[in-house]
């Protein structure tokens, strides 16, 4: 597992061995914040150990950007902390997350030790805000990549955790385009200093502009695109044509897996607009 100290009393953590997702600590003079958790058990253990043995700190609070479970099923590895989230993420952990999990437990052994925690403080608009120490964290929401997907802006930092929102390559395949183009938007007017994807690296000041700008071509590109494709009468099988790297993305992004990602993005809005 990666780790890197972002700014004073900020964290990064990234995973070795799952896409390279990403979790967030902020920590205060008593007690800690983790922003989602990691994919894994023996990383989100790993990213527990850390925070208790070399910060020296209780987790008091979880922030889940959204319910997809390599952000949310390590809730049930820090007992007594209060879990907060949208509420549409509750809605989806309860609804698909408990029935995921037990499949997957069925299938993965290292699962059966996780279970679905759901967050206990929810909302549904506007922002929340949340004091931990000197830092002031406003949480808010940026759908696209998920319809329950929420921001958080450390404001003297301006460093701002994205969960999915923003990613090296966009995903939508439980989301919507146009949402996801209203929240990347949105993200380019708050004066930020840095973006933590939710998978990969951190984007720094000079970087966020150029990252934005990519992400929002690559919707217009795959869109257009599937557009023309149905247009042309062409079934679902021509996507495979559209490669990632003809949309203006690489097909190494993510440890590999952007080109999966990519065709997924392909097949939701090819249903979506058929």
């Amino acid at each position: 597992m990666q780790i890197e100290r972002i700014s004073d009393n900020v964290y990064w953590f990234q995973s070795d061995i799952y896409a390279k997702v990403t979790a967030g600590v902020i920590i205060g003079p008593q007690w800690a914040v983790i922003i989602d958790t990691l994919a894994l058990p023996e990383e989100t253990l790993e990213l527990r150990r850390y925070i208790e043995e070399e910060l020296h700190l209780p987790v008091r609070y979880i922030i889940n950007t959204h319910s997809h479970a390599d952000h949310s099923w390590g809730n049930c590895f820090f007992p007594g902390t209060t879990i907060i989230a949208h509420e549409l993420c509750r809605v989806s952990m309860r609804e698909q997350g408990i029935k995921a999990l037990q499949i997957a437990s069925a299938s993965d052994p290292q699962f059966k030790q996780s279970k679905i925690v759901l967050p206990h403080l929810t909302f549904e608009s506007g922002a929340i805000q949340l004091q931990v120490g000197k830092k002031h964290l406003s949480i808010f929401p940026s759908p696209g990549h998920s319809i329950d997907g929420i921001s958080i802006l450390i404001e003297e930092d301006r460093v701002l955790f994205t969960g999915d929102t923003c990613l090296p390559i966009p995903f939508i395949v439980d989301g919507d385009i146009d949402e996801l183009r209203k929240s990347l938007e949105y993200f380019t007017t708050l004066s930020l200093e840095n973006i933590v994807q939710g998978h990969g690296d951190v984007a720094l000041r000079g970087e966020i502009h150029g990252i934005i700008q990519e992400n929002l071509d690559y919707l217009d590109i795959i869109e257009l695109k599937v557009k023309q494709l149905i247009n042309e009468n062409k079934p679902e099988q021509f996507l495979e044509k559209i490669t990632i790297d003809t949309c203006g993305k690489s097909k190494i992004l993510l440890n590999g897996i952007a080109e999966q990602l990519h065709q997924g993005n392909l097949r939701a809005l090819y249903q979506k607009f058929r």
